[in-house]
């Protein structure tokens, strides 16, 4: 067995994704430029050692997201323009967090049995007394992009049920004066999708995922919001600044959320104490 059929053999992703992410890397990356016809399906074939039906499930694959088109004949040829696709930053801070989904409308999916209450790492705080559960998807234009499961404490929640239906939770968090942030913090890890959620996020089974389990906890270190977020991977970029600068004045994050000091003023998450594993 070759070196390249044994890496295709330890990878639980269908082998046709695997494919396909190669040759979008290379399309994303420049190799291919736009409206450059790409190797032919016999070259390629060759190249990764595959059946030639594999090949054609790849390129139709990445025809579906607009990368590629057949044309009779000739053969396939890169996009005119080739859209960026990871449009959401995930960085480490919490307005960067906050920001990208300020305007978003959550479309509700409904849970039967849902969880009662949520999984707490070591740190991640302590179990409030009650919790609503939510389950929603998250889009962009009419693309789902991430579905997120969040436990949410139920005082939080009836204090504006309607409103937390109808927007996303955490920005709504992020302005309330009743609601005393301590600390807020999440972690991520790359993961597969499953049979639900390849059909929720329309994608492959088994495409990779981002999973980001984020918390919010209160000034008694209760976890108010806990949430599990699952992205689609080709959206995403994970942006980390080593010394922890500034932002430049014309970047600068406004000063989010979270806790109210005694003069009502907002301020961010107790500085220091976030985190976010990579």
């Amino acid at each position: 067995m070759s070196k390249l059929k044994m890496m295709y053999a330890q990878s639980a992703v269908p082998l046709y994704i695997q494919i396909a992410s190669a040759l979008r890397h290379r399309i994303e990356t420049g190799y291919w430029q736009p409206r450059q016809k790409i190797s032919t399906l016999e070259e390629l074939e060759r190249e990764f050692e595959v059946a030639r039906v594999t090949v054609r499930l790849a390129i139709e694959l990445l025809e579906s997201e607009g990368l590629v088109h057949r044309e009779q004949g000739r053969g396939t040829f890169v996009a005119d323009k080739v859209q960026n696709k990871h449009w959401l930053r995930l960085e480490t801070s919490w307005e960067s967090l906050i920001s990208p989904i300020k305007g978003n409308v959550p479309k509700i999916i409904k849970v039967d049995n849902p969880p009662a209450a949520p999984t707490l790492a070591e740190d991640d705080g302590t179990l409030a007394r009650e919790y609503v559960f939510l389950r929603s998807l998250q889009l962009k234009g009419d693309t789902p992009y991430a579905i997120v499961s969040l436990h949410l404490e139920r005082e939080i929640y009836d204090s504006d049920p309607d409103a937390f239906l109808t927007h996303t939770a955490l920005p709504m968090l992020a302005t309330r004066n009743d609601v005393d942030i301590e600390r807020a913090h999440q972690t991520l890890v790359i993961g597969t999708a499953s049979p639900e959620t390849a059909g929720l996020l329309q994608v492959p089974l088994g495409t990779p995922t981002a999973e980001c389990h984020c918390v919010v906890t209160n000034r008694e270190g209760i976890a108010i919001y806990v949430a599990d977020i699952v992205y689609r991977s080709d959206c995403i970029k994970l942006y980390i600044d080593l010394f922890g600068r500034p932002k430049s004045r014309a970047g600068r994050t406004t000063a989010p959320a979270g806790a109210a000091s005694a003069r009502g003023q907002r301020k961010s998450p107790r500085a220091g104490r976030r985190r976010t594993a990579h």
